[in-house]
């Protein structure tokens, strides 16, 4: 079972952010919805779409956004199981840090 999910998303202006996070919201399984603003074009514009709930159906998650005109770029990140596992920084990360 997923319960978080981060997506890129690309979407027309309209409907407005407001509408699009109202919509997913109201999925069987999701019991929060932030949707933040990435960059703006004059006709789309690049959002970070972060779900969770005890069980989140991609599928449904995907139709709402494609019928509002956007598309999915990439999924960031995903959570799965019976609790959600926070990032942590481990040494492998910091050497990785100092090669860029």
């Amino acid at each position: 079972m997923i319960r978080r999910l981060i997506l890129d998303v690309l979407k027309p202006h309209n409907p407005p952010k407001i509408e699009l996070a109202d919509k997913l919201s109201k999925i069987k399984g999701i019991i929060g919805v932030d949707v933040i603003t990435i960059e703006i074009d004059k006709e789309v514009e690049n959002v970070k779409i972060i779900l969770e709930g005890p069980n989140i159906d991609f599928e449904k998650i995907k139709k709402v956004i494609e019928d509002l005109g956007g598309a999915i770029h990439s999924i960031d990140e995903v959570a799965a199981g019976k609790k959600i596992i926070h990032d942590i920084r481990t040494p492998q990360d910091l050497s990785a840090t100092h090669l860029r």
